[in-house]
């Protein structure tokens, strides 16, 4: 019996959507107001999903004292009232769009996890706008 537990956490971040190979014009062309040289910022709100078989001595999936430890370690500290184009490495060559930024989330989160537990991260940069990303 397989059974998804959920972590949510927040942080407040901010970015710039540019590509340093593009021109001002292509740039502004594609990615509008996001693309402003001042950066702009978000309250993002992120669930952490884990699932897996419930463990007959525990009673867990996972630990949500563990998953909440991770999330701080790897996501809120790393991430929080951080300019993520100039603070985070993660970024210092990667457009910080909500896709790529739940994937590095994804990415520092599973090889913490036992391998036998399936990840799903979602970010939510807006309250209508969101992204999941579950692995390759």
């Amino acid at each position: 019996m397989k059974v998804t537990v959920s972590r949510k956490a927040h942080f407040n971040a901010a970015h710039r959507l540019y590509r340093k190979d593009w021109s001002n014009v292509k740039n502004n062309a594609v990615f509008g107001k996001c693309n402003n040289p001042n950066y702009h910022a978000h309250n993002y709100e992120l669930i952490v999903s884990v699932t897996g078989e419930i463990d007959k001595e525990t009673g867990y999936v996972i630990d949500m004292k563990v998953l909440k430890e991770l999330i701080r370690e790897e996501v809120e500290d790393a991430f929080d009232h951080k300019n993520l184009n100039e603070d985070v490495e993660d970024f210092k060559d990667l457009n910080p769009t909500a896709e790529n930024i739940v994937v590095v989330i994804y990415n520092k989160l599973k090889p913490k996890l036992e391998p036998k537990l399936k990840l799903e991260v979602t970010l939510f940069e807006t309250p209508r706008n969101f992204v999941s990303y579950s692995g390759a």
